[in-house]
């Protein structure tokens, strides 16, 4: 959209013609008379038209330039406060166990549940900053902190097993996410930490890395996945099972209770993504934005024009007079 910002500036746009019609004209000079004019003088009369519609188009873009024409761009959403949340997954070997049933009595693995519902929360934390921390053997970055929830959430649908080992190291995982807030000027900062297991690896143990946390004021919420039950078939029969037997639940809930956080148990995708529902209500999502239109200053090109002209009006006076 175009708009001139200093419209009054358009008032001044006749005040050539009012000085040229009230001021008193200029005093005729006196005479000379000389017995013999110099051979050539009063042939040519210099022509002063062109010159009276340089002029005014001269002034009409100095007026255009002086009312401060401007080009607004199509408007953006920003919100002015927004919070800051890390995503924590864990991806040791032991999330391919397929004890995730479904509604319509499918089993999946549990890595598979988690992108599908996990997926689904960020999609809905429109005006929150969401970063991604994966971690196994060894923790690593995957996605910073950003607006942008559709890199985030395939980020995590890219993510495969088995890339970084097949242990946990849930110490890592923490402390790589609470790392992200330290120039962090969100006025809340959130960790949700999802495991299947115990810590195994890494050179942080899981409590430090919490209370590491805590005096950051990063809450975390914690999440155990995987099921109490599972059949499995034997030669001669089947037999139940606890697929979750190394879940380490005392360990997430005491990193959940340092920091003002929760621990929630999913033993199964309906459970989950009733967590992640009930995360959204404790840490509602933030609805208030601003509107910015990105503005560029044109006032440089009929300013530019105008210099050219005047530069050529004097060239012409001084060439014919």
């Amino acid at each position: 959209m175009f708009e001139f910002l200093w419209i009054w500036a358009w008032t001044l746009l006749p005040l050539p013609v009012l000085v040229y019609r009230f001021t008193k004209p200029v005093t005729q000079p006196v005479a000379i008379r000389l017995p013999k004019l110099p051979e050539g003088i009063g042939q040519q009369q210099p022509n002063t038209r062109w010159r009276k519609i340089l002029a005014g188009i001269a002034w009409c873009l100095l007026i255009s330039a002086l009312a401060r024409p401007v080009w607004y761009g199509d408007p953006i959403k920003i919100n002015p406060e927004h919070r800051d949340m890390m995503l924590a997954v864990d991806l040791s070997g032991s999330m391919s166990i397929e004890d995730m049933i479904t509604p319509d009595g499918e089993t999946t693995d549990r890595l598979t549940a988690v992108k599908q519902v996990l997926g689904d929360f960020i999609e809905r934390r429109q005006g929150d900053r969401l970063g991604l921390v994966l971690f196994a053997k060894h923790a690593y970055l995957q996605t910073p902190l950003t607006f942008d929830r559709d890199t985030v959430k395939q980020q995590l649908s890219r993510s495969v097993l088995g890339l970084i080992g097949q242990s946990t190291a849930i110490g890592e995982g923490l402390g790589i996410a609470a790392k992200t807030f330290i120039d962090s000027q969100a006025p809340q900062r959130v960790i949700i930490l999802l495991s299947d297991g115990t810590n195994t690896a890494g050179v942080l143990q899981p409590i430090e890395a919490a209370e590491l946390a805590a005096r950051s004021d990063v809450t975390i919420y914690t999440v155990g996945i995987g099921a109490e039950a599972l059949e499995q078939r034997t030669f001669f029969s089947t037999r139940t099972v606890n697929p979750s037997q190394d879940l380490d639940e005392k360990t997430l809930t005491e990193i959940a209770k340092l920091t003002g956080g929760q621990y929630f148990r999913a033993r199964n995708p309906q459970e989950l993504e009733q967590i992640y529902q009930l995360i959204d209500q404790m840490e509602p999502i933030n609805t208030a934005q601003q509107t910015w239109r990105p503005r560029q200053e044109l006032f440089r090109y009929p300013l530019a024009i105008t210099l050219l002209l005047t530069v050529l009006l004097a060239l012409l006076r001084r060439r014919h007079g």
